[in-house]
Parts: structure tokens; sequence; C-alpha cells
């Protein structure tokens, strides 16, 4: 019972020496005058250097103190493609390279394949079977209207017609599942003659990122052969701590560092990263998307706080310095306003902060010279102005 006794009489003697240092701290702030002289040469030989405050910020404008995270450039699903070869084949010719530009229909890659050329002789056969149809039902029916034939006859031969045409509509479908034009198909028919290769084209613009193949390699159906990237529409992909990521709404503006591109934020992911603790934010890059190339990790500047009325609210009256602009004393924030003859220490509540900037409210006004180098000089200036008096 003693010693527990004893532990709280010296816990409480703890707390009431730091109650009263703190309320030292503080009359001693209160005491100290709030202006005091510094020579100009002094502010010179101290590397004093000062900024004049700017027109009051509006709630948007006051938005700018932004802080940094890392982004990497991602293409959306659907901005990507893979062209796979359709059948078993050889790869004779790559008619585009990495990095070309390439537009809807462009030719990319020539192959050979015993599989095409069967394909090609099925929809000879079809189409002759289906022309042949076509006459002999023509002719039934002719006959029918004489009253030669009974119209058992004409149905049947409508029914084979039928059949023949689906079986040629069925290979024209096979042939373009392997990538043949709709052209080149008809081409076939009417001329009689099937294609040696089999020329696979592109099904929209777009940038081709990657050679799979060779020429002269044997390919399996499905082997990737290129793969091809629409780089019209990006997306950032940034990594920020899961206790601020709640900060960034859906539609919140950013800026990439170094581009000139903004992009808006379109989803939160809902799982975090066990070893990182971090959440990734997707944004859609907005501007010429030229500038940037899909896999590049870049920064990205987002606002220190969420854009809701009540923090807009709170910022009014709000200026931005940089972080060396202010000095603390105790839990205090203050900055130094230049006067006639010296400085003046005014007291100053920290709005928010990010990286290398700060934004502040308090007693100050647009135009006057706040001093943003050299400051702990001029605390050390300030706090020694009480002892000498």
């Amino acid at each position: 019972m003693r010693i527990f006794h004893s532990w709280s009489q010296s816990r409480l003697t703890v707390f009431a020496m730091a109650a009263l240092c703190a309320i030292s701290s503080a009359a001693q702030s209160a005491d100290r005058p709030a202006k005091f002289a510094v020579a100009s040469s002094q502010v010179q030989a101290l590397g004093i250097q000062t900024t004049p405050l700017q027109t009051q910020q509006t709630p948007s404008q006051a938005e700018s103190v932004r802080t940094n995270y890392p982004a990497q450039v991602v293409l959306p699903p659907n901005a990507e493609q893979v062209i796979a070869a359709p059948v078993n084949g050889v790869i004779l010719q790559l008619l585009v390279q990495a990095n070309d530009a390439v537009r809807a229909g462009a030719p990319l890659v020539r192959m050979a394949s015993a599989e095409f050329g069967q394909q090609q002789l099925q929809l000879l056969q079809a189409s002759t079977r289906a022309s042949l149809a076509a006459q002999a039902s023509q002719r039934e029916q002719a006959l029918f209207t004489e009253g030669l034939i009974p119209q058992r006859r004409v149905q049947e031969a409508r029914a084979n017609m039928m059949d023949a045409n689906a079986a040629l509509m069925q290979a024209k479908a096979a042939l373009r599942l392997m990538g043949m034009s709709s052209a080149s198909i008809d081409n076939v028919i009417a001329s009689g003659n099937p294609q040696d290769s089999l020329v696979l084209a592109a099904a929209q613009s777009a940038v081709v990122t990657e050679m799979a193949v060779k020429p002269g390699q044997r390919v399996d159906p499905s082997t990737a052969l290129l793969h091809l990237a629409q780089t019209g529409t990006l997306w950032l992909e940034i990594q920020v701590p899961v206790a601020e990521s709640g900060l960034w709404l859906p539609g919140t503006q950013l800026n990439v560092v170094g581009r000139s591109l903004t992009a808006q934020i379109l989803s939160r992911s809902a799982m975090v990263e066990s070893g990182s603790q971090m959440v990734s934010l997707r944004a859609l890059v907005q501007g010429k998307t030229s500038l940037l190339r899909p896999g590049e990790v870049l920064s990205v500047d987002l606002p220190t706080a969420a854009s809701t009325a009540a923090t807009k609210a709170s910022t009014t009256g709000a200026w931005e310095l940089p972080l060396s602009a202010v000095a603390h004393d105790g839990k205090q924030a203050y900055v130094f306003v230049r006067t006639a003859d010296g400085f003046e220490a005014r007291a100053v509540q920290v709005a928010a902060s990010a990286g290398q900037r700060v934004r502040i409210q308090g007693p100050v006004k647009a135009g006057e010279q706040v001093a943003v180098s050299g400051v702990v000089a001029l605390k050390g200036a300030w706090i020694n102005q009480k002892e000498a008096q």
C-alpha cells in the first residue's frame, strides 16, 4: 500500500511539474515584447529574407498546399490488345516493329498455315454447293409452275439451298475468326484461288508495345504474337497511406509533378497492401497523354484536405508560406513581420502543412513582409530581447 501511495505521489509530482513548465512557458511567451529591433546590417549578415503576403486566398485557392505521392502510369484494361495466332502455322514476316503507331486495318503479321489453306478449300466447296443448290431450286420452281412436278420437290430443293447457304456462312465466319477480311473472302470466292498466306491486321489504331515472335517461328493456336496499346486514355495508380486515403474522394483534381497535366480521381481500392499499409487511388489523366508512357513512375500533388464545404470554409483568411517561415515557442506558432526598425512576432495558427509549404491563419495582412529565411536567428533575438530588458 505504501509503494502504491509513493508511486501515486511521484506521478502527481511529475504531472504538476509538467503543468508548471507549460504555464511558465506560456507566461514567458506572453511577457516577451512582440516587437524587437534588428539593425539592417544584422538582417543582411544573418541572411534574413522576407516576402510580401499576397492577396488573401479564396477557399479554392487555399487548397494549393499539397503533398507528393508516388504514382505509376497504367493502361485501362480495354486499351490493351493481344494479337494471337488463330491457327497452327509458321511466321513468315513481321510487318511492324515495336513502338510503331498503326491504324485500324494495318497489316501486322504474315503467316503460312495448312489449316488456313484447308479452310479456304472448304469455303470454295461450300460456295459451289450453294450455287448449285440455288440453281436447282430455281429449276424445280419452274417445273412446278408448269405443272410437271409435285410441290414436294420444290420444298426439298429449297431446303437443300438453305443448308448449302448455312454451310457457306459458317465457312466465311471461320475464316473471319482466323483474321481474314470479308473483302479477301469474297475475292477468294470470285476468283476461285485460295491465298497462300494469312495476314493479321490491327482491329483499331494503336501502338505496338511488344513483339513476342520472330520470323520462321512455328506457333500454336492462341500463341501471343504482338501486343498493342491505345495510349489515348491513361490511368494513374497512386499509393497513399491507408490512414489518409479517405481525404481524397472521387472527382478530386490533382497535378502531375513536372508535367503540364492534371488528373481526376476515379476510385479508391477496397484492399490494403499488408506489407506497406498503402491504398491505391486510380485517377484518369486529362490533357496530352503523349507526355506520359505506360509503366512510368512519377509523383503527383494531392491537396492536403478533402474538398468539403466545412474544410473550404475553414481555409478562408489563410495564407500560404514556406515551412521555414514559421517558428514555434512551445506549442504556439509565430511568424516574424518586418517593421520600421526590426521585426514583430505574431502568433498564428497552422491550418495545414505538406512538404515544404504551410498554410497559416492569424493577424497578418496583405503586403506585409514576413521573414522566410533566417527565422531561427530572429527567434533567438526575440527571446534574448526580454533578457536584455
